[in-house]
């Protein structure tokens, strides 16, 4: 049996790669979020709001147990937000801690507690972190956002560097950027002030000529690594690039 947690399995993305998980034979899905959006015999749900660490520290302990027969386990921490996109001096405190919350702390913590209780398991296990593009260069108004994606790329880095050292074998460790995709925070992005975001404009203009990517399409993306690990070698992958 192959096991997928997913968080943010409500919409987009997280949604995407829960039914793709689902459409083959022999998987589980476990999946997180505040809303239910999908029905299926294979299909777990655990309402949980990712950005209440107080609440995730009192249950995490019971998300990850032992599995019937697992051949593959994977966790995919794909919930996220952008945050408030303003500049530094017009940010809402309150919005910083939770982006951070939900960005960087909720998938430290259950990276912490997947590997504890994986570790010594005989089956394949791949953690994949969502990351994005922008952890890697500035972007105006988008502090917490970049700045969570860069610290969840380093998490992730620190997390294989160690499995390394302590020699574990079968179990890989991605931080995975999704490229431009056709979600609600897309729809955000396009919503928000010009004086807040200057490049407002070129991400109105990707949803006007079309080159939004599908969830969907995104999410097969990420299937075609974790069904082919060994063609990925490094920690940091972009799926624009595969």
């Amino acid at each position: 049996m192959h096991y997928y947690f997913i968080t943010g399995t409500s919409r987009g993305i997280g949604k995407a790669l829960a039914e793709y998980a689902l459409q083959q034979e022999q998987t589980m899905v476990i999946g997180f979020s505040r809303q239910q959006s999908i029905r299926h015999s294979r299909y777990i749900h655990r309402s949980l709001d990712l950005s209440n660490i107080n609440m995730l520290r009192q249950q995490v302990s019971s998300v990850f147990s032992e599995l019937a027969d697992p051949e593959r386990i994977v966790l995919i921490n794909n919930a996220g937000t952008l945050g408030d996109v303003k500049y530094f001096g017009d940010i809402d405190d309150a919005r910083i801690d939770q982006t951070f919350s939900l960005n960087i702390t909720a998938p430290a913590i259950l990276m912490n507690h997947f590997i504890r209780t994986y570790q010594s398991s005989a089956a394949e296990r791949i953690l994949i972190n969502i990351s994005s593009g922008v952890s890697q260069y500035a972007v105006d108004g988008w502090s917490g956002y970049c700045a969570s994606k860069a610290a969840l790329d380093m998490l992730t880095e620190v997390a294989a560097l160690e499995l390394e050292k302590r020699a574990v074998s079968n179990f890989r460790v991605y931080a995975v950027a999704p490229g431009i995709v056709d979600t609600q925070m897309q729809t955000d992005i396009r919503d928000v002030n010009e004086e807040d975001f200057s490049r407002l404009q070129k991400f109105k203009s990707y949803k006007q000529d079309g080159a939004l990517n599908d969830p969907h399409h995104t999410a097969e993306k990420y299937f075609y690594l974790i069904n082919h690990p060994e063609h990925f070698k490094n920690v940091r992958q972009d799926v624009r690039e595969f």
